[in-house]
């Protein structure tokens, strides 16, 4: 799952959910060093990427992708799982997904001290262009894909992905709906044992 997806599940905590966001950029043990719920969302984190990776409604979206993206149908999936996540808010959430974005990034900058320096650097761009927000369309899935690709050099393609995206769209979308209905529950599982 990508930024969205993690930051949901996370539930109301904010450390939690910061640690949750960032953890990709905290290698092993690392995490040890941050406050006690940023502990926990990145341990929470791992484990929902266990979960994800090894679940076979996930793996049949990425072998959509796979002949042309390779090792990175993983990554991309993840971010169009974030685009149905966004696109389908109301069935999720209550509170407008731009209310909940809005608070996100308050928060990040209300606890900016124990922030990662990769989230540090990350943060004015994400909160410029509105990251989070912008996975509702596949115009933004497409912009998101095209800075990632530009980080590979170009080498990923992933800038091209939004084509599969609109090509196998309902199945993706079915695929997310029945996976992220079992991520929920191992999630809540899952928070009652941090």
């Amino acid at each position: 799952m990508n930024f969205l997806a993690h930051i949901y599940l996370s539930g109301e905590n904010d450390l939690l959910k910061i640690g949750n966001f960032m953890a990709d950029g905290i290698r092993g043990s690392q995490y040890e060093s941050y406050p006690l719920e940023i502990q926990k969302g990145i341990v929470l984190h791992r484990a929902i990427d266990t979960f994800t990776d090894a679940h076979p409604i996930f793996r049949q979206s990425t072998k959509k992708l796979h002949e042309k993206y390779h090792h990175y149908a993983g990554v991309i999936v993840d971010v169009f799982y974030d685009h149905f996540l966004a696109k389908n808010w109301t069935h999720y959430s209550t509170e407008k997904l731009e209310d909940f974005v809005a608070r996100f990034y308050d928060s990040l900058q209300n606890n900016y001290s124990v922030l990662s320096e990769k989230t540090k650097g990350m943060l004015p761009y994400m909160i410029d262009q509105n990251w989070l927000v912008s996975y509702q369309t596949v115009e933004g899935i497409h912009g998101i894909l095209t800075q990632m690709d530009k980080r590979t050099k170009n080498q990923s393609q992933m800038r091209f992905a939004s084509n599969e995206l609109n090509e196998f769209y309902s199945e993706f979308e079915n695929d997310f709906t029945l996976f992220f209905a079992e991520l929920i529950s191992f999630v809540n599982h899952k928070k009652s044992t941090l």
